[in-house]
């Protein structure tokens, strides 16, 4: 079984600024993931062309997936949090997360935004600090129907700000918690190296530099695993990808994909 990490950066390359559909359905494909959890997701986005990118992996993957808006609008323009109920179309911007193995339940646990705005330090020549609104975040979580019985794989993205996306991270290790082990965890934590284990308890299941893609620095994309029943881990890695400003963070389990990979790097 192999479980993947990936922030799309809303589909787009670094290489031209672009978002080629093509371009995502063709990285969804060579990461041949059983479950994907995809970060900074766009649905019914201009910049993405009006697309559901969820549904194009998920179309890719010949999978089935489910989008998780954060937000409701266009990020940077007009928004306000998303709230349970919502449509299931117009201009929202979140996470996804798709499976080629049924799924048995799905739930979606809100992550309240940091209260004030926070700094931000723009790299560069001349250095600024722009102090942003945080926005809320959302975690997606599946129970799937596996050979070996059920499992739960939850998928989130945290918020920007020290200290509150620890907080973030523990309410959402405690929603998941409530689901059958064993019990994964995946996305970018915007936690660098061991503090996602340190504040949850967890098991690390990759240890694999993700930011940036080029000449990545530090991890701050994860999979944790918790509960009775994990399956061993067999190959892990990060792979850079023709699109995005991180690398995926692919983890092998058990034999399904047991190929003598130990870094899917290349």
């Amino acid at each position: 079984m192999r479980v993947v990490s990936f922030n799309i950066l809303n589909g787009r390359s670094l290489s031209d600024g672009e978002v080629d559909v093509g371009r995502l359905r063709d990285a969804a494909k060579l990461l041949d993931a059983d479950v994907l959890g995809l970060q900074e997701v766009d649905r019914d986005q201009p910049r993405s062309h009006g697309l559901d990118l969820t549904a194009e992996v998920a179309a890719a993957m010949g999978g089935e997936g489910r989008f998780a808006p954060a937000i409701a609008g266009t990020p940077g323009q007009k928004w306000r949090p998303a709230r349970d109920g919502d449509p299931a179309s117009g201009p929202a911007y979140g996470i996804g997360l798709v499976s080629r193995l049924p799924v048995t339940r799905w739930l979606v646990t809100r992550l309240p935004s940091a209260p004030v705005r926070s700094p931000i330090v723009i790299p560069g020549p001349r250095r600024k600090v722009l102090w942003l609104r945080d926005e809320p975040r959302v975690l997606i979580a599946a129970v799937l129907a596996t050979p070996g019985g059920p499992m739960t794989v939850a998928n989130t993205h945290l918020s920007f700000v020290p200290g509150w996306n620890g907080a973030q991270l523990r309410r959402a290790a405690l929603a998941v918690r409530a689901l059958p082990a064993p019990r994964l965890l995946v996305g970018d934590l915007n936690l660098p190296g061991a503090l996602p284990r340190w504040l949850t308890g967890w098991t690390p299941l990759a240890d694999a530099l993700t930011f940036p893609t080029q000449e990545p620095r530090v991890q701050l994309d994860h999979v944790l695993g918790h509960g009775p029943g994990l399956p061993p881990v067999v190959g892990c890695g990060a792979r850079e990808m023709p699109l995005s400003d991180h690398r995926a963070l692919i983890v092998d389990l058990g034999d399904a994909k047991a190929d003598g990979m130990t870094d899917p790097a290349g």
